[in-house]
């Protein structure tokens, strides 16, 4: 049997978060859905809130990006209807995440994210995981916003360079 309208979204993204071992953004997941022409926007936030209210995912919100991780009642959930998703839908999943899997990790493995300190400057957050493992866990403070901004938006593109700098000054 074939899940229809909004419970074949909700096993789509259960079935995503499934098949990877780290979150997926908002965006990533609502690229898939929309550029697959599987539902539009309102609907993926639909379903996103119903998985997120249902506990069958949960949500971190990191500087202006949502990460959703799956349960373990979404996994079950997912054992149980994973049969409900067109075989042919799964396989575009699998490609897609098979495609796009450097990517979509590379995106949700290096966070960044700031806040105030009680000195009046801000406290810079930089963070490299894989899987359930933190890489790399490093707090920079710095005297304004702009550069907090800044030191999070560099992040990304420098996290790599100033991991192998500090394991080849420490070993």
């Amino acid at each position: 049997m074939m899940a229809e309208g909004q419970t074949l979204y909700k096993l789509i993204v259960l079935y995503m978060l499934r098949k990877v071992n780290f979150p997926l953004s908002n965006t990533q997941l609502m690229s898939f859905l929309t550029e697959h022409d599987y539902t539009d926007y309102f609907h993926v936030q639909e379903a996103l809130s119903d998985l997120v209210d249902a506990k069958l995912i949960t949500m971190e919100k990191i500087r202006n990006t949502s990460q959703y991780t799956e349960t373990m009642e979404g996994e079950k959930t997912l054992e149980y209807f994973a049969g409900d998703i067109p075989v042919a839908i799964r396989r575009e999943i699998d490609q897609y995440l098979k495609d796009n899997s450097f990517e979509l990790r590379n995106e949700n493995c290096t966070i960044a994210d700031y806040e105030p300190t009680s000195d009046g400057g801000y406290a810079v957050h930089c963070i490299v995981t894989e899987g359930k493992e933190t890489i790399i866990d490093l707090t920079i403070n710095v005297t304004s916003e702009e550069e907090a901004e800044r030191v999070c938006s560099r992040w990304p593109d420098k996290s790599q360079e100033i991991y192998m700098n500090v394991m080849n000054t420490l070993l």
